[in-house]
Formats: structure tokens, sequence, C-alpha cells
């Protein structure tokens, strides 16, 4: 397994660069990952100060245990989680539990007989209608930066940086279902903050 993995993975050049610990690795590490590793960061920590420090961390990480990543998975996606333990550090030192999204909390009243108590507004053609609108996007940007860490992350590598769920899954080190209730719950989340703000302007 390890084999086949490494044999398709697109960075393996620059994870032999690094093994030999070639002068040039460093700078080919950054040029490749540094853009996308400091995005998650900040995504994850919503601070530009702590996105540098972990993406610093996490890349600086990588290059000094390139030993330790076996090839059981892509590059990438051990370095993504590198990355989120790096933010996820700085959030720790900054902030106290953050609540569990409950089900109940995002999703419309049901009946018994399996209707909507609450029908829920389709707002979707307004959205299309107003998509660059910047006001919505600021609306949007501050929903996610309200999602408990660990939803919000599972939400930006899934929806913003396109890993599929088994991929988040390894990157995180939480099971299947796990990612798919986070990655769930959060757009359940986001939908109803968009909804109450749909309803506002109207």
């Amino acid at each position: 397994m390890s084999v086949l993995v490494s044999r398709l993975d697109p960075d393996q050049a620059l994870v032999d660069a690094l093994r030999r610990d070639d002068s040039s690795a460093p700078d080919l590490l950054v040029d490749t990952y540094g853009d996308r590793v400091y995005r998650l960061a900040f995504r994850i920590t919503g601070s530009r100060e702590d996105a540098e420090e972990a993406a610093q961390d996490a890349l600086w990480t990588a290059a000094r245990k390139i030993d330790s990543f076996k090839g059981d998975s892509a590059f990438g996606s051990w370095l993504y989680r590198i990355t989120a333990n790096a933010a996820y550090q700085k959030l720790r030192r900054r902030r106290t539990k953050e609540r569990e999204i409950a089900l109940e909390d995002v999703l419309p009243a049901i009946e018994r007989d399996g209707r909507h108590f609450e029908p829920m507004d389709d707002w979707s053609r307004r959205v299309d209608d107003r998509a660059f609108d910047s006001e919505l996007r600021r609306v949007l940007e501050h929903a996610i930066e309200t999602l408990p860490h660990d939803y919000r992350t599972a939400l930006v590598l899934h929806d913003v940086e396109g890993l599929s769920n088994p991929d988040i899954a390894e990157t995180l080190g939480i099971s299947l279902p796990a990612v798919k209730s986070r990655v769930h719950r959060s757009r359940l989340y986001l939908r109803q903050r968009l909804s109450a703000y749909m309803e506002s302007t109207r």
C-alpha cells in the first residue's frame, strides 16, 4: 500500500529532496506548500499572526521530521495534519473549549409524520442573483469563523481545499463518519446563518 501511494504521490521528488537534506529542499517545500499551509492555518485560527506562526511551525516540523513520513498517505495530507495540529495549539492558548454543534440547533423542527414544522425558506435563487455581493460574502466568512475549530477545519478541507472525506479523516486523525458529520453540520449551520441574513434583507 505504501509503495503504491509513494508512486502516485506527486510530491515524491520533494519528499526525496527533504530526505536527502538537499540545500534547496526547504525553499522547494515553501514554494510548493507555503501558501496552502498558511491559508489553512488562517482559516482555522482566524488570526494572521497565529496563521503565520502555525504555518512556519508546520513547515519546519515537516522538514525536520520527514523521516517519520512513512508514505502510507499522500505527503500533502501528512503536512495538512501537521498544520492543523499547529493551528489548534494556537487556538488552545487563547480560547476556552468551544461547544459542539448540536443537530437540533441547526435542523428545522420536524413533526412526527416527518413534515417540517418550520419550513426552510428557499432563498437559493436570491443567492444566485447576489453571489458576488460583498456583504453576503462577509456574512458567510463571519459564519465560517464562528464555527468551532474542529468543524471549521473539516469544512475548509472539504469545501475549500477539495480534499476527499477519506483524506480528511487521515489528515485529522478522525473516523470517516466523524468527518461526514462535521461537514454536514457545518453546512447546516452556515445555511441557517445565511437564511437569517437573507430573511433580514427582504
